[in-house]
């Protein structure tokens, strides 16, 4: 293993808990997800652990007929910028939709999140799932797959046109000259596309990073190409290490074939962890949980997730294959995690209903602190991942087990860091602030 190489660690803060029933059980935070201070607890028990960001996702819709679990509540960039007063040094990681924002919208967004953070700032850009999302936003249905990532490569390129509109010099602040800001060096990006005309300049700054990270997190052959020419680190779905492996290797070939450093990208899968005294103490706290799951709301998010209508089949009877994933106009990587479980452990709709209770499908470790660690020493050691996107069942509980007994393993082992090695996310992950693209040299 190389010796200077860490782990990379993210918490995916949602609600209660990544658990889909985990809400119900009588010591959950169901009551306090809408209360920011919550949130902020969550941030800096994180940053305790010297952990790389915390990050949020993002729904644009609430089935209103789906009772049993917690809806999407406090928007995420707003979230974020509280919770930036409250921390120092932790990343925050927010997703935004390129189907929904406008570039200029998100741009200025996370500009301002990094000029608050003091360049923490990171955006996890998305497509969108469902027609639902669609609807609140003017359109009747989503458009198809690949029109969506067309989409967002364009959005991508105006956005980072936005961020460089302004150099790292253009505000001059000279009181005895009058001038506030060097009008030479803020320049507008004529950007004149096909789904998006942008003018510019953006009316923030050059922030803190030159530009927030940019995180993706598609698993389908369009986002697996998205990712390749525009990530800087990627939330992955692996349910097993040998599909982990095989996701890695083909980023790091897509990254290479497009002229980049195929080590260069984190890829950070997904990641439940029941952390117990005993390996049986691990698995009581899973079951705990378990017993809370509704068996309707878990056969309707099954059917979201695959397009496929489970209501009428027998929950002790075994799940028959899914048709080819290019069939389906869905989450396609959720799609292919279901698929990737179907296959390696036949199960019955109960078994299955219950693999996907906390998390949809990704990897799953349970046992003893030092179990928890060897698993994820062994993922990372064998080329599987960079790091991790802990997706804790329940919160604090869950993530307070992680950083209070398996993090302290890591670093003894130098497998993690123990103190942070800058001020700025990009610090944290290793990366380089970019320059302006029209400060970049052309060659020949």
């Amino acid at each position: 293993m190389d010796s200077t190489r860490q782990l990379h660690l993210n918490a995916f803060i949602y609600g209660a808990g990544h658990h889909t029933m985990g809400w119900r059980h009588p010591d959950s935070s169901a009551d306090r997800v809408g209360d920011i201070a919550y949130y902020d607890e969550l941030a800096r028990l994180a940053e305790s652990g010297c952990l790389d960001a915390v990050f949020f996702a993002d729904g644009q819709s609430v089935n209103h007929e789906y009772a049993a679990g917690i809806p999407w509540f406090l928007e995420p960039v707003t979230a974020l910028s509280a919770m930036a007063r409250a921390t120092k040094h932790i990343g925050l990681v927010t997703t935004i939709s390129a189907s929904f924002y406008t570039p200029f919208h998100a741009a200025r967004l996370l500009a301002s999140l990094d000029h608050i953070s003091a360049g923490r700032a990171g955006i996890n850009v998305v497509t969108s799932m469902f027609d639902a999302e669609a609807r609140n936003h003017g359109m009747d249905a989503l458009p198809g797959h690949a029109q969506r990532y067309e989409r967002a490569e364009e959005f991508v390129d105006a956005m980072q046109g936005l961020w460089d509109s302004w150099s790292d010099s253009a505000l001059v602040v000279d009181r005895e000259a009058g001038q506030y800001l060097d009008p030479s060096q803020i320049r507008p990006i004529n950007h004149d596309g096909k789904h998006f005309s942008v003018s510019g300049p953006l009316t923030v700054p050059r922030c803190p990073q030159g530009r927030p990270v940019l995180f993706q997190a598609g698993s389908s052959e369009a986002g697996r190409s998205f990712a390749a020419r525009h990530a800087e680190a990627i939330y992955s779905v692996s349910w097993d290490r040998e599909s982990a492996l095989e996701y890695a290797a083909d980023i790091r070939r897509r990254l290479e074939g497009v002229g980049r450093d195929g080590h260069s990208v984190p890829i950070l899968p997904g990641l439940v962890t029941y952390i117990g005294a005993t390996r049986e103490e691990a698995r009581e706290k899973k079951a705990a949980l378990d017993a809370y799951l509704d068996i309707d709301s878990a056969i309707a998010q099954l059917n979201m997730f695959t397009g496929q209508d489970y209501t009428s089949h027998p929950l002790d009877d075994p799940v028959a294959q899914l048709p080819p994933v290019e069939g389906f106009s869905g989450p396609q990587g959720r799609y292919l995690t279901v698929q990737r479980i179907i296959e390696t452990k036949q199960p019955t709709l109960r078994e299955l209903l219950g693999f996907l209770a906390a998390g949809g499908g990704h990897a799953t470790m349970i046992g003893t602190p030092t179990e928890v660690a060897d698993e994820i020493e062994e993922w990372f050691t064998s080329g599987a991942c960079d790091g991790f996107n802990l997706m804790c069942p329940s919160f604090p509980a869950g993530l307070d087990d992680f950083v209070e007994l398996v993090v302290p393993i890591l670093q003894t082992r130098g497998l993690f860091r123990s103190s942070y090695p800058g001020s700025t996310l990009r610090e944290t992950l290793g990366l380089s602030r970019p320059a302006r693209l029209e400060d970049v040299p052309v060659s020949g």
